[in-house]
């Protein structure tokens, strides 16, 4: 991008008429107090916040002096045929307004993208990072490859070597310390817990709601994701209620634990670090660990390296990436990520009337679906039963129990086998597979639903999920695909027909060069149907 010109007049060095903006697009800040120095030594793109109201007031009057890009609208109109879907315009300009300890991260971020993700996930946002793996790879296993994990950043993807890190663990803690990886990594300290545990973005399938009912277009909050915005791994680390444990334990009034990782946060023209709670009595049950190993290898780093929390049926924006302080506080945090940010809201509330407090917090994720396969519009050519897998998944220490399946819209459903379902685990998915049988020819609706073991299942429509934010696309999940069945005979003639001729059914919208019946057949036909014309 060009670099920033300077509109300042010469005689106002303040920069303090908003007619005198500066434009966009900009690389770098031309602003003299554009430099914010990075925290701590080996942590790089760490820059405080929290502990630095004036610091903070001082980089929002900055943004003040710019005009960033506009938000993209991708939901009155199509989303970019592209990869990635959507840059980040405006969040890669904040950065660069910011001066030269942020203006690289986005840049360095996508290196480590490169790196350390599968070479086709489908980058849904460029920056802050967000992506999913194709939908075909990622029910192939139970377990989630690290490379095909999705990733759901809220900025950028700062580093650090386990050497020089380090984590606080203070607030209303009796005895507030300070630990080393080597700390946490000693087992006459801390016993080891590894779990498998799945995790969740709330905008999962948020496609399906863009494309009915659209909502909030914030690029970074609402990003149109698909089905891969989940994955199940096996984490590695120790309990945080240990860790408080040893730090002395909570004193009265502690109902909470505050989790801050290191990323800067942007929220209506002010930073913040990425804070989020989680309620104690989430930590006291082991539900919270603070992992270091993903599937048996090192946390990478786009996935929160050199540590990270993991918090067991949760919405995902609760497993902080990058953990910098634990803080024990009395009410819920009221840092903008938790206060103002994945809240569910009734669906007669949008951008009329939406206020922060009107929605509630989203917790413990819904249960929930997804076909994978196959995919919206595909042509299926099958002998009687048409081959469905995908995921199923119950937040909040709930299972998956039951996966049904439908090929008409709904009405009648079909027991996917127990034996093509996937393990059970307190808190993680389970993948399936069903050849589910099929009569029906042309259009039809193939549709999933899970059943936890609490009897929770799942809407009937996108309608009744809808909200303005956008989250928790909890509804059965509905694929329309063009059903050919080759039991039929009709069929069975023509697929022979275009075979012999070399000529595809594919797209089924394209005409075919071919008339669909001689004069004889048709001739007998009709007579057959007793002509076209009424007898009187």
């Amino acid at each position: 991008m060009p670099t920033l010109v300077d509109r300042r007049d010469k005689h106002d060095a303040k920069f303090e008429d908003k007619k005198d903006k500066t434009d966009i697009p900009l690389q770098e800040s031309n602003h003299p107090d554009a430099y914010f120095a990075e925290e701590v030594k080996g942590w790089h793109g760490y820059v405080e916040w929290e502990k630095y109201p004036e610091k903070r007031k001082q980089a929002a009057e900055i943004l003040t002096q710019y005009k960033f890009a506009e938000e993209p609208e991708f939901q009155l109109q199509p989303i970019p045929d592209t990869n990635p879907r959507l840059e980040g315009v405006r969040w890669k300009q904040y950065h660069a307004a910011l001066g030269p300890t942020l203006k690289d991260v986005p840049a360095e971020s996508w290196e480590i993208v490169k790196e350390e993700k599968a070479e086709d996930m489908i980058h849904v946002l460029d920056f802050p990072y967000n992506g999913e793996p194709p939908r075909d790879r990622l029910v192939q296993t139970p377990i989630t490859r690290n490379e095909d994990h999705f990733v759901r950043n809220h900025g950028g993807i700062p580093t650090c070597s386990e050497e020089d890190y380090f984590l606080d663990i203070g607030g209303m803690v009796n005895n507030p310390k300070r630990l080393t990886m080597k700390d946490l990594k000693n087992e006459n300290l801390f016993p080891r817990q590894s779990n498998i545990v799945t995790l969740q973005c709330s905008g999962t399938r948020r496609i399906e709601q863009i494309n009915e009912y659209p909502g909030d277009g914030d690029e970074l909050i609402n990003a149109p994701w698909g089905e891969g915005a989940i994955g199940t791994a096996k984490w590695t680390g120790v309990s945080l209620k240990k860790v408080i444990k040893y730090c002395g334990g909570i004193k009265e009034g502690a109902k909470h634990i505050e989790l801050m990782g290191v990323d800067t946060y942007f929220k209506k023209g002010h930073l913040y670090n990425y804070v989020v709670s989680v309620p104690w009595r989430k930590v006291r049950s082991h539900e919270v660990i603070l992992a270091w190993e993903m599937n048996g290898k090192p946390i990478p780093k786009i996935h929160g390296h050199p540590l990270r929390a993991v918090v067991f049926g949760y919405i995902g924006a609760r497993s902080v990436k990058w953990l910098g302080r634990i803080d024990a506080i009395a009410e819920p945090s009221s840092a903008p990520v938790q206060k103002k940010e994945y809240l569910y809201y009734t669906p007669q509330t949008g951008k009329h009337n939406a206020t922060y407090s009107s929605g509630f917090s989203i917790q413990d994720m819904p249960v929930s679906s997804a076909i994978m396969g196959p995919v919206e519009k595909s042509v299926i050519v099958h002998n009687g039963s048409i081959k469905m897998n995908g995921w199923a998944y119950s937040g909040g220490g709930h299972w998956p129990e039951r996966v049904e399946v439908s090929v008409d819209g709904g009405n009648v459903w079909y027991e996917t086998p127990y034996e093509q379902l996937s393990d059970k685990y307190f808190y993680a998915w389970r993948t399936w597979a069903i050849d589910v049988p099929c009569d029906a020819e042309g259009w039809i609706e193939l549709v999933c639903r899970c059943w936890d073991n609490a009897l929770n299942t799942q809407p009937t429509f996108i309608r009744s999920a809808w909200n303005w934010d956008l989250h928790v696309t909890s509804s059965c999940h509905r694929v329309k695909v063009y059903s050919v069945n080759k039991t039929k005979p009709a069929t069975a003639r023509r697929l022979k027909a275009l075979e012999e001729k070399g000529l595809s059914l594919l797209p089924i919208t394209k005409p075919l060069p071919i008339d669909l019946e001689g004069d004889d057949d048709y001739d007998l036909e009709t007579q057959r149907r007793k002509g076209r014309d009424p007898l009187e």
